[in-house]
C-alpha cells in the first residue's frame, strides 16, 4: 500500500492538463482561467459622487454657506462646464464630479429654494467622492489560474474584456460494475442493490465544472466492461465504482492488471482498493464499490484530479481545522477519513463509520481526518478536516 501522499503523487503524473479555448465571458463562470487579463480601462473613468446631493467646491463648504444651483450632473449625463466658486450643481450617485469641484454635500446637509441652496449648520467630513481609478486602473493584471467566481466575472465584465482563454471542461465517464446493481427506478432482485454512488459523484463532478457522462452497468465479465469502455474512449478520465478488489469477480482489477496501470491500494479508511492508469488515451481510476469510500475516493482524489485537469495547481484537497468537541481514542494504521459534524467551531464524529452507511454521510459536513497511527486526542485540541 502507499500512501495518500503518493497516491495523490502519481495521479498528478498521470493527469492531463487539458487545451484552452476562448469563451463569452457569460459562460465563464466555474472555468479556470489560463492566462492573466489587464484591464482595458479606468473604473471610475472619471471622480465620481458616491452620494445623492450637491458637487462644491471644499473651499465654499462652511456651514450655513449659501450658493447658487448651475446644473445637474446624473449618471451617464454630465454638467460640462467648470465650476465656479459661489456654485454648486446637483449630483446623484454615479454622475461625473464636474471640473472644479472636489467636494459633495449630501442632500440631508442642505436646504434648497429655487436655484440656491444653503448648507446646514453641520456638515460631513468626508468628500463623497470616488477618484478615477480607484477600483483599478487600465493595465491592473487580473492573475491566473483562477476558478472564476460571479465576482470574477462581474470584475473581468468591468475591465472590458468580452471573452476569457479558460482550460476546456474534463469529460469525465463514469461507470458502474457488478451484478447486483440495479439503476434507481428499476425493481431490484433479491440479491440486488441500488447503483447510488455514481449518481453522487456525477453531482460531485458537476459542481467541480466537469462534464460527467454516465454510462451503463456494467455486469461482472470482461466483455461487458471492455464494451463499457470501449463506449467511454472519447473521456479525458474513466471512473469505474467497484470491482477494484481482489475478489474472484473484481473484473476492474483483473483488466487493469493486464493494461497498464500506475498503482493498487491507498493506506486509507474507507477506500484501500483504489486503482489508477491509463485505458488507451484516457486516464482511469478504479474507485472502490462500498458508497462511503466511493463519495470519499471523490473528495480526497477525484476533486484533485479534475482541478488539475482543468488548470489549476497540482494541490490536495485544501484542509481546515477544528477543535474536538470531545475526547477521542487512538487511531488506526491507515489514514482515516471520519464523517463528521462541524457545531459551533467544534467537531464530532459520527458513532457510526461503516463505509456502507450513506445515511451518516448525508448528516455530515466534514471529514475529519486521522493520521496513521494518531493517538488519542482531548476535548479542544485541534484536528483537520475536509469540509462537504
Amino acid at each position: 500500500m502507499i500512501s495518500v501522499t503518493e497516491a495523490l503523487e502519481q495521479l498528478f503524473a498521470l493527469t492531463p492538463v487539458l487545451e484552452i479555448e476562448d469563451v463569452p465571458l457569460i459562460q465563464a463562470a466555474g472555468r479556470v482561467l489560463a492566462r492573466a487579463q489587464q484591464a482595458t480601462r479606468d473604473q471610475p473613468p472619471f471622480p465620481a459622487s458616491a452620494m445623492d446631493g450637491y458637487a462644491i467646491q471644499k473651499a465654499d463648504g462652511q456651514p450655513g454657506q449659501r450658493l447658487q444651483v448651475v446644473g445637474e450632473s446624473a449618471a451617464g449625463h454630465r454638467y460640462d462646464a467648470p465650476l465656479q466658486s459661489g456654485q454648486a450643481v446637483r449630483i446623484f450617485t454615479g454622475g461625473v464630479v464636474p471640473e472644479g469641484a472636489d467636494w459633495v454635500v449630501i442632500q440631508e446637509d442642505v436646504h434648497r429654494e429655487g436655484n440656491w441652496i444653503t448648507l446646514g449648520d453641520t456638515l460631513e467630513a468626508k468628500s463623497h467622492i470616488r477618484p478615477a481609478g480607484v477600483d483599478f486602473a487600465t493595465g491592473t493584471l487580473f492573475k491566473a489560474p483562477r476558478r472564476l467566481t460571479p465576482q470574477d466575472v462581474a470584475l473581468l465584465a468591468s475591465m472590458n474584456i468580452p471573452r476569457v482563454p479558460v482550460h476546456r471542461r474534463p469529460k469525465v465517464a463514469l461507470i458502474s460494475t457488478g451484478d447486483e446493481l440495479v439503476m434507481p427506478g428499476e425493481e431490484p432482485g433479491p440479491d440486488q442493490i441500488i447503483a447510488s454512488n455514481t449518481f453522487g459523484l456525477h453531482a460531485m463532478l458537476q459542481a467541480l465544472g466537469a462534464e460527467p457522462r454516465l454510462l451503463p452497468i456494467a455486469r461482472d465479465t470482461e466483455a461487458a466492461l471492455a464494451l463499457a469502455f470501449d463506449l467511454a474512449q472519447d473521456a479525458d478520465l474513466i471512473i469505474t465504482i467497484g470491482g477494484a478488489s481482489v475478489g474472484d469477480h473484481d473484473v476492474v482489477a483483473r483488466v487493469m492488471a493486464a493494461g497498464e496501470r500506475q498503482f493498487y491500494k491507498v493506506a486509507m479508511r474507507p477506500g484501500k482498493p483504489l486503482m489508477a492508469g491509463r485505458i488507451g488515451a484516457s486516464m482511469m481510476m478504479g474507485l472502490p464499490g462500498n458508497p462511503v469510500s466511493a463519495m470519499v475516493c471523490g473528495h480526497v482524489f477525484v476533486a484533485p484530479v479534475v482541478h488539475r485537469m482543468m488548470g489549476l495547481p497540482a494541490e490536495p484537497a485544501p484542509r481546515q481545522t477544528a477543535r474536538l468537541a470531545h475526547d477521542i481514542g487512538p487511531g488506526g494504521p491507515r489514514e482515516h477519513y471520519m464523517r463528521a459534524t462541524i457545531t459551533d467551531g467544534q467537531i464530532s464524529p459520527a458513532q457510526h463509520q461503516d463505509s456502507s452507511l450513506l445515511s451518516v454521510l448525508a448528516q455530515a459536513n466534514a471529514l475529519m481526518i486521522r493520521p496513521a497511527h494518531d493517538g488519542p486526542r482531548v476535548a479542544g485540541s485541534e484536528i483537520d478536516f475536509l469540509p462537504l
